[in-house]
Formats: C-alpha cells, sequence, structure tokens
C-alpha cells in the first residue's frame, strides 16, 4: 500500500512538470516584389536543449528542403539547397531565413522546422500554418504565344464594327436610292398641270384678241 502510494505521487509529479515542448510562429503572407524574401521563424522553448537545427521547407508536404542553419554554444552552421539562395541566421528566440534572387516559380508555402539534437529527448515543433510567399514576375519557360490573345482581342473587335458600319452604309445607300427613284417618279406624274394661259380661237385672229395671247384650244384641256 505504500508503494502503490508513492508510486502515484510520483506519477503525478511527473505529469506536473512543464512539457519539454517547441511552438513555432509564422506570418501567413508574404509578397515578393524585388525578389528578396525575409521569412522570420518566431519559436519558444521550454526545455534545456544546447544543440540545435532550424530548417526552411517549400511545399504542403514540406518535401523541398530549402536551406537549414545549426548551431550551439559555440558553433553555427548553415547550407542551402541549390536550387535556392537561402541563408539562415539565429537571433535569440527566432530564426530569420533570407532569400533573393526569387522566380515567380517559386511562389508556394513555406514551413519553419526547428529541432532540439541535443541533449536528449529529441523533440521538434508541431507543423505550423506555414507561410505563403507569392513572388512577382513572369514564371520561367513561359511561352511568348499567351499573350497573344490579349492582343488579338482590339483585333477582332475593328473587324466587327467595321463589318457593322459598312452593312449600316450599304442600307442607307439603298433606302436613299430608292427614296430618291420613287420621289422623280412622283414629280413625273404631277408635271401635267393646266395652263392659265389666255388663248383665242384660230378662226378669231383678227377680232380684237391681243397679238400676244396664243390661240386657246379647248379640245386639248387636260386636267
Amino acid at each position: 500500500l505504500i508503494l502503490y502510494f508513492i508510486n502515484k505521487c510520483f506519477s503525478h509529479f511527473l505529469s506536473s512538470l512543464p512539457e519539454n515542448k517547441i511552438l513555432v510562429a509564422q506570418r501567413p503572407l508574404l509578397i515578393v516584389a524585388n525578389k528578396t524574401a525575409t521569412l522570420v521563424c518566431n519559436y519558444t522553448y521550454n526545455g534545456t536543449g544546447k544543440e540545435f537545427r532550424a530548417s526552411l521547407h517549400k511545399g504542403t508536404d514540406s518535401a523541398v528542403e530549402v536551406c537549414f542553419i545549426s548551431w550551439n554554444t559555440t558553433k553555427i552552421s548553415s547550407n542551402s539547397n541549390k536550387e535556392f539562395n537561402c541563408q539562415g541566421i539565429h537571433d535569440k528566440d527566432k530564426v530569420i531565413f533570407n532569400l533573393w534572387n526569387m522566380s515567380a516559380s517559386q511562389t508556394d508555402i513555406y514551413f519553419c522546422k526547428i529541432e532540439a539534437m541535443y541533449p536528449p529527448p529529441y523533440v521538434y515543433n508541431e507543423k505550423s500554418n506555414g507561410t505563403v510567399i507569392h513572388v512577382k514576375g513572369k514564371l520561367r519557360n513561359t511561352p511568348t504565344q499567351t499573350q497573344e490573345p490579349q492582343s488579338a482581342i482590339p483585333l477582332w473587335i475593328m473587324v466587327a464594327v467595321t463589318g457593322v458600319l459598312a452593312f449600316y452604309s450599304m442600307l442607307i445607300t439603298a433606302v436613299f436610292i430608292n427614296y430618291w427613284q420613287k420621289s422623280k417618279k412622283n414629280r413625273y406624274h404631277q408635271s401635267d398641270y393646266m395652263n392659265m394661259t389666255p388663248r383665242h380661237p384660230p378662226y378669231q385672229k383678227n377680232k380684237g384678241y391681243p397679238s400676244y395671247a396664243p390661240t386657246r384650244d379647248y379640245t386639248a384641256y387636260r386636267s
């Protein structure tokens, strides 16, 4: 009974000790306009480790290790993936990863990993939410043909507008010609009018009619 009581007290004591744990915090988004990015990984550690390793990983599955830095009380070393220009710097409770000459194809989500290597137990942080690094610029091996549809749109608009204008021009011309022909026909039918000039009968030329008055032909009267 006494041994059981001692074991229970010891277990309770162990459970009350602070957990050997690493927590990492990153900013959610980083916009890169000049091909240079600075990613800060803030971390907290409540253990007694003396040798650490911090690494930066690319992709949702963290499959690509971009670069890393390791340090202890006397030495610091770092290395970078050949496809990246990256350098890590340790500063108290944070690790700073500097990247330069980045391309748009390197736009992705990046995760910081902090490891306590020595002394045991070995611990590392749980996966954080990561940082999306968005690199502005043209993608590598992007065909120039991808820009052709943008330049072709104004040409199609010009062709369509020209066709519409030509159609309306022909339509207006046809309407005008039809109206002109109808107007000409109406003027021809209205050209017969009543001649009001006084005329004298041919058999009365010498009976007081003025010499300027033409002979009036009543049989030729038309309305």
